[in-house]
C-alpha cells in the first residue's frame, strides 16, 4: 500500500510538471521578441495574422478583427513587406477565416498586392512551416492574441525563421482566461509537434 501511494504521489506530482514546463520556458525565452510598440520591432519579411472565429453572417470576431487591425499597423509602418492571412478558410460561402481577413485588411486600405491567404494554416504549427516552405517567409512577425503569441513565436522559431510577436491590447474577458489555461497543454502539443517534425497535413488541431 505505501508503495502504491508513493507512485500515486510521484505521478501526481510528475504529470502536472510535464505539461507546465513547456509552458514556462516558451514564455519566458520568447518574452524579448515580443512587442506591442510597431517602433520596437526590427524589420521582418511578413506580418503572419493567425485565424479566429468568424460568424455566420461573415462578421469577423473581436479577436479576429483585433489581429488584422495590428498586422495593418506594421504594414503602414513599413515593419513588414507583406501580410500573410493564415486560417481556416474552408468555408466555400466566401466567409472562410483568411477571405475574411483579407476583406477587412482590404477595408482598411491594404493592397491587394500585398496580401497573401494560406487557407491551410489550420493550427500554428502548420502555419509556421507553411509560411516558410509554401510563401517564402524568412522572418516573421506572428501576430495574435497575447496568451497566443509566445507559442506561436516559439514554434516558428523552432522551424528556422527568426521571429517576433504582436498582440493587440488585452482585455480580462471569460475568452482571454480561457485562452490562457488552454495555452498550456497547447504549448506541450506544440513542443511534441517540433520534436517530432510533424508535416502539416491540413487537419485542425490548434
Amino acid at each position: 500500500m505505501r508503495r502504491r501511494t508513493v507512485w500515486l504521489t510521484a505521478i501526481a506530482i510528475a504529470v502536472p510538471t510535464v505539461i507546465v514546463a513547456p509552458w514556462a520556458v516558451v514564455r519566458i525565452s520568447t518574452s524579448d521578441s515580443i512587442r506591442r510598440d510597431t517602433s520596437e520591432f526590427t524589420h521582418a519579411d511578413v506580418a503572419v495574422v493567425l485565424g479566429a472565429r468568424v460568424y455566420e453572417d461573415g462578421r469577423p470576431s473581436r479577436f479576429l478583427r483585433e489581429r488584422v487591425e495590428v498586422g495593418v499597423g506594421l504594414y503602414e509602418a513599413g515593419v513588414v513587406d507583406r501580410i500573410l492571412m493564415s486560417g481556416d478558410g474552408s468555408d466555400s460561402s466566401g466567409f472562410g477565416e483568411t477571405a475574411v481577413m483579407r476583406r477587412v485588411a482590404e477595408e482598411m486600405g491594404v493592397p491587394a498586392s500585398a496580401i497573401e491567404e494560406d487557407p491551410l494554416g489550420v493550427d500554428t504549427y502548420s502555419t509556421c512551416v507553411r509560411a516558410r516552405d509554401e510563401f517564402g517567409a524568412q522572418s516573421v512577425i506572428m501576430v495574435s492574441q497575447e496568451f497566443h503569441v509566445p507559442r506561436a513565436v516559439w514554434v516558428c522559431e523552432q522551424t528556422g525563421m527568426p521571429a517576433q510577436g504582436a498582440y493587440p491590447a488585452p482585455r480580462l474577458t471569460g475568452s482571454t482566461v480561457r485562452g490562457h489555461i488552454r495555452e498550456v497543454p497547447a504549448i506541450a502539443k506544440a513542443v511534441f509537434d517540433v520534436w517530432r517534425g510533424r508535416t502539416p497535413d491540413g487537419a485542425a488541431d490548434l
